[in-house]
């Protein structure tokens, strides 16, 4: 069984988050970069299993900067088996599309059974990179999961929705997400961190994987304006003068909250 989790470097939560007025990406160097949380999760569903199937390979796929190498290096020292960092300059301001391009390529190449992802990063929330992979890679997908049970030739999992709750099972080769119901992550041990060390790590290219990211024919998200968020304004305040409910009425009238 071979499972591949990809993982994230993103903005610390606990930090100021900025964009670059210039650029539009993220400002690294405002804030602590750190592995996504719900990535840690998804790796800690992988490692689960890995505990009592001594055979499972369990390996971690990111596409990150250069500099993100350390950072995606903790999946090792959490236990995974090898790493796989997608890192070129071409892919500074990806958009969606092209880094599910990317990430399914990287996938062909490595090869899995079962890829697991988090429902959505904490930077982008784009949510919906698991179902743009399975697409690409025709494979079955099983999303938005609050359980996870791997089986030898399918897992299953169950899926919260409006009226109640759903139980999915897909076979292998496949792709589920799962979201903050599941377990926390385990923290790295010493004797992990410095096994960690001389693990396996790939790095690739958008040559070894070959993708175009300029390709005409595929489509993609151009940013034209990008500005700072607006000071907040202060709220309407409504003195009572023996007509406070009326006002309060009309406030909830005109802006449609009645």
């Amino acid at each position: 069984m071979k499972i591949v989790v990809l993982v994230k470097e993103v903005p610390d939560t606990y930090g100021d988050r900025k964009l670059n007025l210039e650029t539009g990406l993220a400002d690294r160097a405002a804030s602590e970069t750190v592995l996504d949380e719900i990535g840690e999760r998804s790796l800690e569903v992988a490692l689960s299993y890995a505990d009592g199937h001594p055979d499972a390979e369990v390996v971690v796929l990111s596409m990150a900067p250069e500099s993100a190498a350390a950072t995606v290096r903790k999946g090792l020292a959490m236990g995974a088996g090898s790493a796989v960092q997608i890192v070129d300059e071409a892919l500074r301001g990806a958009d969606l599309g092209l880094t599910a391009e990317v990430l399914a390529a990287a996938l062909r190449k490595t090869g899995f059974d079962l890829v697991i992802t988090g429902n959505q990063s904490t930077d982008g929330s784009g949510g919906v990179l698991s179902a743009w992979i399975a697409e690409l890679l025709d494979i079955p997908a099983a999303l938005y999961l609050t359980s996870v049970e791997i089986g030898e030739s399918s897992v299953t999992g169950v899926r919260a929705t409006d009226a109640g709750t759903v139980e999915v099972t897909a076979e292998y080769p496949a792709i589920i997400s799962i979201t903050e119901a599941m377990p926390d992550a385990r923290f790295p041990n010493f004797k992990g961190i410095m096994a960690a060390k001389k693990k396996p790590f790939e790095t690739l290219s958008l040559a070894d994987l070959d993708v175009d990211a300029e390709d005409a024919a595929a489509s993609r998200s151009i940013m034209i304006a990008l500005s700072e968020k607006p000071p907040r304004a202060a709220g309407v305040k409504i003195v009572d003068e023996g007509d406070a409910g009326e006002k309060l009425a009309e406030f909830l009238i005109q802006n449609r909250l009645a």
